[in-house]
């Protein structure tokens, strides 16, 4: 997905154009204002000419008066369209900016969950924040140097060619080479530009990790490892980024010597023309004024040029996003998921996490009934997250089919399959807002007194008016001022308000203590009441009231039934039950 040199295909600039010409009539009067700072420029160099012919030659004295006044209204002409030219070019790229960024933070929430797992956070958030800023600065700043430089050149020359066209043929034979250096150093800026900002993405990485596992580095007395890796980071962050100061900073000095050559054969042709009499001193500086002023823009086209390639840079890396395709794809008229009790059958289901990946999953065979309890127990990595996930679609099978209502989960549409479907996960997942968002999360139009009556179910009213605000008291990000049960009781309000019909529980108690298990479990009760719900258990003293007990083993069942059926077979489920007894007995 890196791109190891950073191009913008064809279909890529079409993109970025046609963004920039959805603006079109900010962009004529950008371009209005742009050829008045063209005209400006140009006439402050036909100044020059009565300035030294009119005024210090011949001592006109009503030159004197009427050129200040002229510098003035050139001067007001130039800063009025600066101005103009400045807030519209980059209303136009603010504009753009916050449509990519709405663009690539749609595009990631859409895309299936291993896209999500596959990618560093840190990265995915580099690509909103710093590779957007950096296309904000090639859309608007190229733009407006473009049309500026380009106004600019075409009112200069026009001067030159006005003032002595014989001196304007000789100089453009010289004046070229300073264009060399811009495609020279323009490509090396692109290479490291890339290089830098896929540093900057895993640089992000690195801090969200760190950031988030703070507490783990302290206990286990890391923090001088953590900085040393840091360090290393941003050493090659340094490095990288001086490798592109020193290509943008060469271009222009080289560009400044091959120009002065330029300037230097302008001033030996120029002067053997005025010492003949063939031109006067005024025609010259007049006409020096205008190349001096010509080469500006030449020189802002190596930094523009630089500008461009970052942009292309992280135009690239944005694009390689957005043209991520979908793997979790729906059916052109999916059906629509409707009811309010489902069974649901997985038939010879096989799934894998990728294609050189062994099978999480082999030959699954399932039906569970409307309202039944089903338990999933086993040893780590048998499979029994992966099972769970196929049914909301947040990966598809491999193999088989899963079935809910007797219709296959591909053939619905995803929003109506996942509003029949809540989930209570092991680690509780909450959002740095109040505890009636967190809550009403679960179903965007409940009022407050359902919000209320979903928290007293949860056994989490108690505690949620011990809060200095109640309800509207901000839990901080993740839910960090919250206990471990305090956390799992609201997630349990938010999947009882839901009230969905099917269920999925994913270790939901394993994270807690005795104490808090034993109120969270009540809860949990309450909110299995009348639905077929999926019990993903670690402590099996936890499943006494599942109807039926699934043992995964390396991706398969390897045995199902009742708990009493199953400690009667004396196999694996009781291997399991005998070694967490033993656990628990042993002091």
């Amino acid at each position: 997905m890196k791109n190891k040199r950073a191009t913008l295909s064809k279909s890529r600039q079409q993109v970025i154009l046609k963004l920039v010409f959805l603006y079109w009539k900010r962009l004529v009067l950008a371009a209005v204002c742009m050829i008045a700072v063209a005209g400006a420029n140009g006439a402050m160099a036909l100044l020059v000419k009565p300035v030294m012919d009119d005024i210090f030659i011949a001592k006109n004295r009503e030159m004197l008066l009427l050129i200040p006044g002229l510098a003035v209204l050139v001067f007001l002409l130039k800063g009025l369209g600066s101005f103009g030219s400045e807030y519209l070019m980059n209303y136009i790229g603010e504009k753009i900016i916050r449509f990519f960024r709405d663009s690539l933070y749609e595009k990631i929430i859409d895309l299936p969950i291993a896209f999500i797992h596959k990618e560093k956070t840190g990265a995915l958030m580099s690509r909103i924040t710093n590779d957007v800023n950096i296309v904000k600065g090639m859309v608007s700043t190229a733009v407006i140097n473009i049309f500026r430089d380009f106004f600019s050149v075409i009112a200069f020359l026009c001067v030159i060619f006005y003032r002595d066209w014989q001196l304007a043929c000789g100089a453009f034979l010289v004046l070229p080479l300073a264009f060399y250096p811009i495609l020279v150093f323009g490509r090396r800026v692109r290479r490291f530009s890339t290089g830098s900002q896929e540093t900057m993405a895993d640089l992000n990485s690195f801090l969200h990790e760190t950031f988030s596992g703070s507490k783990i580095i302290k206990i286990f007395n890391l923090e001088t490892f953590e900085k040393q890796r840091f360090r290393e980071k941003t050493d090659r962050l340094f490095l990288l980024e001086m490798k592109k100061v020193i290509a943008k900073a060469l271009s222009s000095p080289v560009m400044e010597f091959l120009g002065g050559l330029g300037i230097a054969f302008i001033i030996w042709f120029g002067g053997m023309r005025v010492i003949n009499g063939t031109s006067t001193p005024g025609t010259f500086f007049s006409f020096l004024t205008a190349v001096m002023m010509l080469y500006d823009p030449v020189k802002k086209l190596s930094k523009l040029n630089n500008t461009v390639q970052e942009g292309v840079a992280s135009a690239s890396r944005i694009f390689d996003i957005l043209e991520t395709e979908q793997t979790i794809r729906e059916k052109a008229n999916p059906e629509r998921l409707e009811g309010k009790t489902f069974d649901l059958v997985f038939e010879g289901v096989g799934f894998s996490y990728g294609t050189k990946e062994a099978p999480a999953l082999t030959d699954i065979n399932l039906r569970v009934a409307p309202g039944e309890v089903l338990a999933l127990v086993g040893m780590s990595g048998g499979g029994k997250t992966s099972l769970v996930n196929l049914i909301p679609r947040l990966y598809d099978v491999t193999a088989g089919q899963v079935k809910i209502g007797g219709k296959d989960v591909r053939d619905l549409s995803v929003e109506s399959l996942r509003d029949k479907i809540s989930i209570v996960t092991q680690e509780p997942i909450l959002f740095n807002e109040s505890v009636k968002d967190n809550i009403r999360y679960g179903k965007m139009d409940a009022t407050d007194d359902q919000i209320v009556a979903a928290a007293k179910a949860a056994f989490a009213h108690k505690f949620i008016l011990g809060f200095p605000r109640g309800y509207d008291t901000v839990i901080g990000e993740l839910g960090s001022r919250l206990s471990g049960g305090e956390k799992q009781r609201i997630c349990i309000a938010r999947a009882l308000i839901k009230d969905a019909p099917v269920l999925i529980l994913d270790e939901a108690t394993s994270a807690l203590d005795s104490q808090a298990e034993k109120v969270v479990q009540k809860a949990l009760e309450n909110l299995m009441k009348g639905r077929t719900s999926f019990v993903i258990a670690h402590r099996l003293s936890t499943i006494d009231y599942a109807s039926r007990v699934i043992l995964l083993k390396n991706g398969s069942i390897a045995e199902q039934g009742t708990h009493r059926e199953l400690m009667a077979l004396k196999g694996e489920y009781y291997k399991l039950q005998t070694l967490q007894a033993a656990k628990v007995a042993k002091p």
